[in-house]
């Protein structure tokens, strides 16, 4: 008998042991279908063998793991916004430029690429911060986002590569008190369920999309943060509004008023 995950198609997703990674692992097999299988990666293996160690800035080690994957999804890195060079230079800067060089050289159709809200935080909340807003990094860790963007634009126009970037907002459950009693937060919150939805859609998006940048947020009422694009560029199909969420949480009205506008972008660390 045949093997049906012979001829899968593979997604690769590195930086599985984070907190994204983790929940991306757990949904995207029901969101992708049997079409599709999970390789997942990160610094660490897991004893259960389901994550393979993988050292980002070793890129002939990265090629090797790209081999037959399809889909790289690129969350790995060091997540602290608040981090120096010492510690971002070797994850963000070395780390992101070797998941392109290495899908590009395994020969991969696409590298979705984990970017971030502080790419545009120096901009303030009263300012629409589209895809196309120009980067305003909040500082070294946003810096390193604009420069994996970057490198998406290069490896889209100079090579085979679709190059897609998601400007993460704040990620977390959709019960989360701690997370959601932030209203800035409720203004750029991106519930696991919806990254999942996001990153899939990105994964199965037409080849047609050769470069885009959206941002990565559920459809949270008068956010200063929309994902118009998303939708309209791969599909993406939120389920989730922040504010209603906490609404239910805290039994108040689900209807709630957009939040305040005037103070600088902010967004807290997960």
């Amino acid at each position: 008998m045949s093997n049906p995950t012979a001829s899968a198609r593979i997604v690769s997703v590195v930086g599985a042991a984070g907190e994204i990674g983790t929940e991306l692992c757990a949904r995207l097999p029901g969101i992708l279908g049997p079409g599709w299988r999970l390789r997942a990666a990160d610094l660490r293996d897991d004893a259960a063998g389901r994550i393979s160690s993988l050292d980002i800035t070793d890129l002939d080690a990265y090629a090797r793991h790209c081999a037959g994957v399809d889909t790289v999804i690129h969350l790995a890195g060091e997540r602290d916004h608040e981090a120096g060079w010492d510690r971002l230079v070797g994850p963000n800067v070395i780390g992101a430029h070797h998941a392109f060089a290495a899908a590009q050289q395994a020969g991969c159709r696409r590298v979705v690429f984990a970017s971030s809200v502080h790419a545009v935080a120096g901009h303030r909340l009263d300012e629409r911060l589209g895809p196309a807003t120009l980067p305003h990094p909040s500082g070294l860790y946003g810096a390193t986002k604009v420069w994996g963007e970057s490198l998406a634009r290069v490896y889209a126009d100079h090579g085979a590569l679709s190059c897609i970037c998601v400007r993460i907002g704040w990620a977390g459950a959709a019960d989360d008190r701690r997370k959601l009693r932030v209203a800035d937060a409720r203004d750029l919150y991106l519930t696991y369920d919806d990254a999942a939805r996001l990153f899939g859609a990105c994964v199965l998006a037409d080849d047609e999309v050769r470069f885009a940048v959206l941002n990565g947020a559920s459809a949270n009422t008068g956010s200063h943060f929309p994902v118009d694009a998303a939708r309209r560029v791969v599909g993406y199909q939120p389920q989730d509004d922040a504010h209603v969420l906490w609404a239910r949480l805290v039994d108040g009205p689900t209807a709630p008023e957009p939040p305040p506008r005037g103070r600088a972008v902010n967004p807290p660390r997960s």
